[in-house]
């Protein structure tokens, strides 16, 4: 029995099984299409004005992408009714209440200046500036404790002479 030739054939089956799987996913595959909204607007103005909200506002669904850069449906359905109020004329401060009566601070790229959000913008410094005072605390502290052992008082310089007096 010819265990070399017997090998060969089952990894050149192997080998052509495997050519046909990946041609076959490769035919199988369609290119992935995304959903394009498609507005009309009166003026570029309007058009503007859709893209600047839809960028400022987060995507509920989505949590770190914008409005215009979400597929989610709730994405969709947030541009439609941001298409809808821009051609009713209201303006961008009253659209912006609007979500944030909805969906609160989440929907905000940029969330307000308020008293809870007060934390949120200056805790970093905050913390920052208390790290600073305990690292000069203990900074003066190391320097206090080392200035103060590189000093002998009278009764250890006394000491001190009479231990080596007693080594020579």
């Amino acid at each position: 029995m010819n265990y070399s030739s017997d090998f060969s054939d089952r990894c050149s089956s192997l080998l052509v099984v495997a050519v046909i799987v990946s041609l076959g996913s490769l035919l199988l595959a369609r290119p992935a299409y995304s959903q394009v909204d498609t507005f009309e607007f009166d003026t570029i103005e309007q058009q503007k004005r859709f893209r600047t909200l839809s960028d400022e506002l987060r995507c509920p669904m989505c949590q770190n992408s914008s409005l215009s850069g979400s597929t989610g449906g709730v994405a969709e359905d947030l541009r439609r009714e941001v298409h809808r109020m821009i051609m009713e004329g209201r303006s961008d401060a009253e659209i912006m209440q609007f979500m944030f009566e909805r969906y609160g601070d989440f929907i905000l790229f940029k969330p307000r200046l308020t008293a809870g959000t007060v934390l949120l913008w200056f805790g970093p410094l905050l913390f920052l500036f208390l790290g600073g005072i305990v690292a000069y605390g203990i900074w003066r502290r190391a320097r206090k404790i080392s200035d103060s052992d590189s000093k002998l008082d009278k009764s250890q310089q006394e000491r001190l002479r009479k231990l080596l007096a007693d080594k020579a």
